[in-house]
């Protein structure tokens, strides 16, 4: 039999199930119930892949561990399989362990985009009606989809958004105060120039009546 293939794709993340019907419970043969495969692929970087136990426990990290900025906690996760790790407000350290004993680490630096991309990828994975949910205790405590991504997507915001309006506020106030001054500059030469003009249109009357005198 022919196993069946689900792609979820969010930007620059692209999730990849791969697994067959379980056909004594009468599935479609469109279903995937038992997943042999899954490959997790963001944009350039490494294929991430493996069984259904070592995709269990990557979600079980990004949810946690994406659940935990949301609540402004100490945002960290370890295990024996991934770590992940906060380096700054924009990039977080993911360090991905292989279960064989000569397969070095794979480390990957991400950006906040891309862990939005990768729990997205994750949601649309379990919201699938041709997918058997994967029923964790990790899963029952977490947002709801549209909730979680609307909270990261906010939390994000809260970070970003002040210091760009603080910026924005310092331009416009420096480009009125800038016009102003051109302005007032402006107008403070043009009164010169009419006096220049006044006197010498009064030296002009002063040279005619001279002759003529």
């Amino acid at each position: 039999m022919l196993q069946n293939k689900l792609i979820f794709n969010q930007s620059s993340v692209s999730l990849e199930i791969i697994g067959l019907p379980d056909l004594s419970d009468n599935e479609s043969k469109d279903q995937i119930s038992i997943i042999s495969q899954w490959r997790l692929q963001i944009i350039d970087k490494p294929l991430i892949e493996g069984n259904k136990d070592h995709l269990i426990s990557i979600m079980n990290a990004f949810y946690v561990y994406s659940n935990s900025l949301i609540n402004n906690e100490n945002a960290s996760y370890e295990s024996k399989l991934i770590n992940i790790k906060a380096e700054n407000l924009f990039a977080h350290y993911v360090l991905l362990k292989s279960s064989k004993p000569d397969v070095e680490p794979l480390k990957l630096t991400i950006g906040n985009s891309i862990l939005t991309d990768i729990i997205n990828c994750f949601d649309q994975l379990n919201s699938s009606n041709k997918v058997r949910k994967i029923n964790q205790n990790f899963l029952i405590n977490m947002p709801k989809r549209r909730n979680y991504i609307v909270s990261y997507k906010n939390k994000i915001f809260e970070i970003f958004v002040p210091p760009f309006l603080s910026l924005f506020s310092l331009l416009i106030f420096s480009s009125a105060f800038i016009y102003f001054y051109d302005v007032k500059e402006y107008d403070e030469e043009k009164t010169l120039l009419n006096y220049e003009k006044i006197f010498d249109s009064a030296k002009t009357t002063n040279a005619i009546l001279w002759r003529n005198s």
